[in-house]
């Protein structure tokens, strides 16, 4: 394993946390979105608050984590990628701001008709940007970016069948991901009603993703050959992994063992991050720009992974620290407020 090798296996656990931690907060959004009528979705908006409430601003520093390492040590796939895909990385990037501005100024605001919009734009945005992340994904999987400045097509490369494929299959991944964890959050609030509504719909948004990957396997057949090829080949046992996961996951659903059945979505989730990485490899961009072309000097190298090693030493226990203690806090009242969430 090279020393570039190494640095991007590290940028991989960022991609992993992100689609993670970030994935669910997304996906809370999505299900605030569904909760229903002002009055009968207040309960459910006012507990996907207070979940995401103390943790959705950091999670996005495992983006930050992600572009910069990505920008300093492999730089022509960091330009590429922008260049060509400027457009969905712009709509994902106006959905984060939308999102947040909305889900700040929400709690702040007491007209009904105030906090109605900025719900409904908090829950819109919360669907829209993951689905262009995960349409991003699927141009640089499908291998519709090349080498240099905007040197692929700047709408075909994102608005074809895999990226759509992927983009949807994001949606229903965050939807899955956070239905599960809110699961056990709506149980340790005390709240039977409420966990019976996430599990439903976590069971159910796992059988939509179900769906979605069987879809999958005849849209990536047909329009990314190559990566259909290796993810039947080398990545198989990790897809294997993956689908095994999810089921576990299901069934923990079913039993209603809530904190087990998070351990289990979340490896399924990042079995399938794993799956396309090993897929890729050793590309940066597929069949056309190597791990090795792409790398910065060995240098520039060493100075990222050791900044990558003192920051993890500062940041991981932090961000530890902030879950756990948000995990184990009192339990507040979810009653109902008629002002809450959209209409």
């Amino acid at each position: 394993m090279t020393l570039a090798d190494v640095v991007l296996a590290l940028m991989w656990l960022g991609v992993i946390a992100y689609a993670l931690f970030a994935g669910a907060d997304f996906g809370a959004g999505i299900w605030d979105l569904l909760a229903g009528g002002t009055r009968r979705g207040a309960p459910q908006r006012a507990l996907i608050e207070h979940a995401i409430g103390p943790v959705w601003e950091a999670n996005h520093v495992w983006l930050i984590f992600i572009l910069v390492v990505l920008w300093t040590a492999f730089p022509p796939a960091f330009a590429a990628i922008a260049s060509t895909l400027y457009i969905p990385f712009t709509l994902a990037a106006f959905g984060m701001i939308a999102r947040g501005a909305a889900f700040a100024f929400r709690s702040g605001v007491d007209t009904p008709n105030a906090r109605r919009l900025l719900g409904a734009s908090f829950a819109f945005a919360s669907l829209c940007t993951p689905f262009f992340l995960g349409a991003i994904a699927g141009a640089v999987a499908s291998g519709r970016v090349p080498p240099g400045i905007a040197a692929g097509d700047v709408i075909t490369s994102w608005v074809n069948p895999t990226s759509m494929f992927s983009g949807v299959l994001a949606v229903a991944v965050c939807g899955y991901l956070a239905a599960v964890y809110l699961c056990a959050d709506a149980r340790r609030e005390h709240e039977p009603e409420l966990t019976e509504r996430f599990r439903a719909g976590a069971l159910l948004s796992s059988l939509v993703a179900g769906v979605l990957a069987l879809i999958g396997i005849a849209v990536l057949r047909a329009d990314a050959p190559q990566l259909f090829a290796e993810l039947r080949g080398r990545a198989l046992p990790v897809v294997v992994v993956s689908a095994l996961a999810g089921l576990v996951s299901i069934g923990l659903l079913v039993q209603r063992r809530y904190a087990r059945a998070r351990v289990a979505a979340a490896v399924a989730v990042a079995a399938v991050l794993c799956g396309w990485a090993v897929a890729q490899y050793p590309y940066l961009l597929e069949s056309q720009l190597t791990i090795a072309d792409g790398a910065a000097g060995r240098s520039t190298l060493v100075a990222v992974l050791v900044a990558l090693v003192v920051g993890g030493v500062l940041l991981v226990p932090s961000l530890v620290f902030l879950y756990r203690l948000f995990q184990h806090r009192a339990p507040v009242a979810v009653a109902a407020d008629p002002a809450a969430g959209p209409a």
